[in-house]
């Protein structure tokens, strides 16, 4: 098996002979061959085969070729010469999405993220964005948006991609039963689906229950909490979290806290405002808490309060990127540090947070020790990560992690993202980090699809 990058011309011939450059001709061992197999995705069309005197990789398809096997575009790609007759080109990598707004901005507010994941790809691979309804199943393609010189986009029909990397926009998106046959269809066709949904923030809880490694740097957390059990643990953490499980962007938390000889407090974000109440008695607070949320907390989680680190009397926590690799591993592709706003409950920009770079953050909290602080929390991303993985039914390829790390240096997770915003990398030190991230997708897109040399 080998990998080369090889650049693809089209001819008008209508014959049914591929024309390949003499070193490429050499190094695919094609002089003792008359019929080369040619695929894209999953469609194959042979040819005769011929060399042609030009330097460099390069690759000539006829019409009649092109058409068969629907190659999209002309231009860099890759060529995996998977078999004795046989390459394929590639890989062919779908952006899965949704958020029709018009013609410019066929994924609404992530186009231009997808812009940028295809362009990442561009002389690699064939990068495309597609929506749910452009998949024909019984002709195994898909009408996917290719993206011209000049930033706008084109429609072609290409075959069911070599890899599935979902960006769907929203939990509602993807919870129908549609959206569901949908993901089984690729799997069951052996084609790699990766970031299969949103988790609730009590999923992740359930899922490492008993991970020994992960429990550890786990606040402790009931999902479905009853009065008596938020009662239980306020008395023993003296303040705790409540969150919606689907909750995102900070939206719904409350702090509550109990402090023996003052009574009971509620802070929470009301009408762009932090409001903080106080209440004489546990059961005056919980009447407060149901009548806002009903009888029944069945959607909510309460999480042990930790004393994180801080800067001017307001708590950090860092939002940890991280990605599955072209070698599978996990790594972290860039970190931001968010200091809450005065009186706030989570570190959230549009709640008064402000980003900030993880090394600033943490020179102001831990001096010359900061490097050293990074690092393990570095080391303990990584392991929540494949924690998260090990014990998760599906692909993941990407994850968002909310750390938290507290005045005695230990690193804590609060939060799992299985389709993590990219906020952080707005700010202008950790660009190359947003770059970086990009790249990691298109590694890891290699892999899946298996267009990987020897060493690989």
């Amino acid at each position: 098996m080998s990998l080369t990058l090889c650049n693809v011309h089209f001819s008008d011939k209508k014959d049914r002979v591929v024309y390949v450059s003499g070193p490429l001709y050499r190094s695919l061992k094609l002089s003792d061959k008359k019929k080369l197999q040619i695929k894209l995705g999953r469609e194959t069309v042979t040819a005769s085969v011929k060399a042609v005197k030009r330097e460099g990789n390069h690759v000539f398809l006829s019409s009649a070729l092109r058409q068969q096997i629907r190659v999209p575009k002309s231009g860099n790609v890759f060529m995996l010469h998977a078999s004795e007759n046989e390459v394929q080109l590639g890989p062919l990598v779908g952006i899965l999405s949704d958020g029709y707004v018009s013609s410019s901005l066929p994924f609404g507010s992530r186009t231009g993220f997808i812009k940028d994941l295809i362009r990442i790809g561009e002389k690699k691979a064939y990068f495309f964005g597609f929506t749910p309804k452009d998949i024909n199943w019984s002709q195994e393609t898909v009408n996917g948006y290719f993206l011209n010189a000049d930033g706008s986009w084109y429609r072609k029909t290409v075959p069911l991609p070599d890899v599935v990397y979902n960006r769907l926009p929203s939990r509602k998106a993807e919870t129908g039963s549609y959206i569901s046959s949908l993901r089984e269809r690729f799997v069951r066709k052996g084609i790699p689906f990766f970031n299969w949904s949103y988790f609730n923030k009590s999923d992740v809880y359930k899922l490492l229950d008993k991970d020994v490694e992960a429990l550890r740097h786990l606040p402790e957390s009931v999902s479905g909490p009853s009065d008596a059990k938020i009662k239980e643990l306020l008395e023993k953490h003296h303040f705790v979290y409540f969150k919606p499980s689907g909750g995102s962007l900070g939206a719904g938390i409350y702090r509550l806290t109990y402090q023996p000889k003052q009574g009971y407090f509620a802070r929470y974000r009301s009408g762009g405002k932090n409001v903080l109440l106080r209440f004489g008695t546990f059961q005056a607070l919980m009447r407060t808490m149901h009548a806002r949320h009903g009888s029944s907390f069945g959607g909510y989680v309460v999480q042990q309060g930790i004393r994180l680190v801080e800067i001017e009397g307001c708590p950090l926590d860092f939002r940890f990127h991280m990605h599955k690799n072209g070698r599978n591993e996990w790594v972290t592709a860039g970190i931001g540090a968010k200091k809450a706003g005065k009186g706030s409950v989570t570190t959230h920009i549009k709640n008064g947070g402000v980003l900030m770079t993880p090394g600033n953050a943490l020179s102001r909290t831990f001096g010359s020790q900061a490097g050293e602080v990074l690092e393990k929390a570095k080391r303990v991303a990584v392991k929540m990560s494949e924690a998260i993985e090990r014990n998760y039914p599906h692909r993941l390829g990407e994850l968002g992690l909310d750390l938290g790390i507290d005045k005695d240096g230990e690193v804590w997770m609060f939060e799992a993202n299985a389709k993590p915003g990219r906020s952080i990398f707005k700010h202008p030190a950790l660009k190359p980090e947003g770059r970086a991230s990009l790249e990691y997708i298109l590694e890891h897109c290699l892999y899946l699809s298996r267009f990987r040399g020897r060493d690989s």
